[in-house]
């Protein structure tokens, strides 16, 4: 492959990368959050977006790449800054452009690939178990620790115990208190009914 093919190449990999990571955290919202269940067409669709909006994206840097040769072209004196091409830039920003372009028209070939994109959420689904999978299991290692396991308990209790009195005690009160409330107005409005 040459450098443009591997630039595309990359290109893709990238962005097939972030649109596995948008996808996963789909997958997280959409069933753990909002307590739906795992729907492989919903997360098909969300995936097809993620690729249009980073193809879309490339075909944008395209245009601009683009224009910015077009305004190089027979400049030949000194550059101000970074992104002040020259006549002798043109060759590189031709090639830029037309890697862009290779990500866009590969990003949109995944698009209409139905493999493709089951595998990519695939991809997600597994690395949102595997995200669900490590957090409970650090939590329960961390809160389902003996005191006998933990070398530093003793220094640490006053810590736990203030802790439970000024936030979990504080949260459990506060529930309550909103719970008497709801319960206090659900009977009002069933004596007024």
């Amino acid at each position: 492959m040459g450098r443009t093919a591997d630039a595309i190449a990359e290109g893709v990999a990238i962005a097939t990368a972030a649109a596995r990571l948008a996808v996963k955290n789909h997958i997280l919202v959409g069933t753990i959050a909002e307590g739906g269940v795992f729907d492989i067409d919903k997360y098909i669709a969300d995936t097809r977006e993620a690729l249009r909006a980073m193809a879309e994206e490339s075909e944008a840097a395209a245009e601009t790449v683009t224009a910015l040769r077009k305004r190089a072209r027979g400049r030949h004196s000194d550059p101000r800054g970074t992104h002040d091409y020259r006549d002798r830039d043109v060759r590189n920003l031709r090639r830029r452009a037309k890697q862009s372009s290779g990500v866009a028209a590969k990003l949109r070939e995944m698009m209409d690939d139905p493999e493709q994109l089951r595998g990519i959420v695939e991809e997600a689904r597994e690395a949102a178990w595997s995200d669900v999978r490590h957090n409970l299991d650090r939590r329960l290692r961390v809160e389902g620790m003996r005191p006998d396991q933990d070398p530093d308990y003793d220094r640490m209790r006053e810590a736990r115990m203030q802790a439970l009195r000024l936030v979990d005690l504080q949260a459990l009160s506060s529930a309550q208190r909103a719970r008497a409330k709801r319960a206090k107005k659900q009977k009002e409005r069933a004596e007024t009914a």
